[in-house]
């Protein structure tokens, strides 16, 4: 039996074990968003390989997040987070094993993929639920800025690195320390508190629940605006993301091993963007910062394939953190702020599938168009989409 929550916000203990679970299962997210797809790059040398185990890594977003926030409203959230990551340990340390044997096909990668995200989807919505309850109210800023600058640090900057370092000893590696990350991140989540589930978040019959999440979202305008600018987003980035690495390789002359150092320059872009957008935002407006950090993104992706040269690339490879953080810190404290407490686990669930579960049709495309046309279209296109997106919906973001 866990103990209860104490005091709440970010300088607590509590608030402090929770990063430290972040950061530690994040270095090893960032190590398999490089590893995974760069493996996949290295070994096939295929835009239709790359493509389908970036659709696997996304599409339990789609079909597996809502059925798991309805769960996550019904479960205690530490044992659900704690779960996942042992659950991720196990499959990371089969994935590291079919490596070393040689046996890791497009299929397994593709397979491994999809489970390690269908945990997440668990994980993650658990996760903001602990978030909201530890930080407390008045600090949800502060604790949706640690968090983005949590995730900087490990997935984007710590993670890259340690994959760039242990890629070319053996690519198994990699996914052997993933394991490891996870090992530690559930004993830190084991020593968190319980949070209390509101009696609103009785179970009910699955259905009701599902539909009781999604329709809370179509229910309140400010949410679906975010839903909208989020999926149009997505879908842009998991094109952009499921061909980086054959873009660095194949146009701008990257030597492989330095390909993760692209992400690691994302990362510096991101810490950025995660302090200042915070400072930004009680000065220009809210709503002002994140239409321009959605501008600010599509001309990143939209200079990155117009001008194939590598010093202009990592400028706007900084551009694609910068904007990104800016955003997710904004967008994630409007959309807690906007759901009733008790449905902090359907509702994120349903967030995500609207706004993760549409990028498997972005990833999808991506190795086609790339295939037909050029890897630099890709960026083309998704850069003029997400600079039309700002621009609808500034109007609809100032309003909510």
């Amino acid at each position: 039996m866990g103990r209860s929550i104490g005091v709440k916000g970010v300088r607590t203990a509590d608030f402090r074990l929770l990063t430290g679970a972040w950061i530690t299962s994040l270095v090893g997210d960032g190590v398999r968003t490089v590893a995974l797809p760069l493996y996949t790059a290295v070994s096939t040398r295929s835009p239709l390989a790359a493509s389908a185990v970036a659709v696997a890594v996304v599409l339990p977003w789609l079909v597996v997040a809502l059925p798991a926030g309805v769960l996550v409203d019904r479960w205690k959230p530490r044992l659900v987070v704690g779960t996942a990551h042992a659950f991720r340990a196990v499959v990371t340390g089969l994935l590291a094993w079919a490596v070393v044997a040689d046996s890791a096909s497009v299929a397994v990668l593709c397979a491994a993929g999809f489970v390690l995200t269908g945990a997440e989807t668990f994980a993650d919505s658990a996760s903001q639920v602990l978030l909201v309850e530890l930080s407390g109210p008045d600090d949800l800023e502060e604790a949706n800025g640690r968090f983005v600058t949590a995730e900087t640090l490990g997935m984007d900057l710590a993670g890259p690195l340690a994959a760039s370092l242990l890629f070319w000893w053996h690519p198994a590696a990699c996914f052997a320390l993933d394991a490891l990350t996870f090992v530690v991140a559930a004993l830190f989540v084991i020593r968190l508190p319980e949070v209390d589930r509101p009696e609103h978040a009785a179970p009910g019959t699955l259905r009701s629940q599902l539909v009781e999440g999604a329709g809370t979202l179509f229910r309140i305008r400010g949410l679906r605006v975010l839903v909208l600018a989020v999926g149009v987003t997505a879908v842009c980035a998991a094109g952009v993301n499921a061909m980086l690495a054959l873009y660095s390789i194949n146009v701008l002359g990257l030597p492989e091993q330095f390909v993760p150092w692209l992400v690691v320059v994302m990362a510096l872009g991101a810490l950025v963007g995660a302090r200042l957008s915070p400072r930004l935002a009680p000065r220009l407006g809210v709503a002002p910062v994140m239409v321009g950090a959605l501008a600010l993104l599509g001309v990143a992706f939209a200079v990155f394939g117009a001008v194939p040269l590598l010093p202009v690339a990592i400028g706007a490879v900084f551009f694609f953190g910068l904007a990104s953080a800016g955003w997710n810190v904004l967008s994630a404290t409007r959309r807690q702020r906007l759901t009733p407490k008790p449905l902090m686990g359907r509702v994120t669930s349903a967030y995500r599938v609207l706004a993760w579960g549409l990028s498997p049709i972005g990833a999808g495309l991506a190795g086609p168009l790339a295939a037909g046309t050029s890897l630099g279209t890709v960026y083309l296109v998704a850069g003029g989409v997400v600079v039309l997106t700002a621009v609808a919906l500034a109007r609809p973001l100032a309003r909510t």
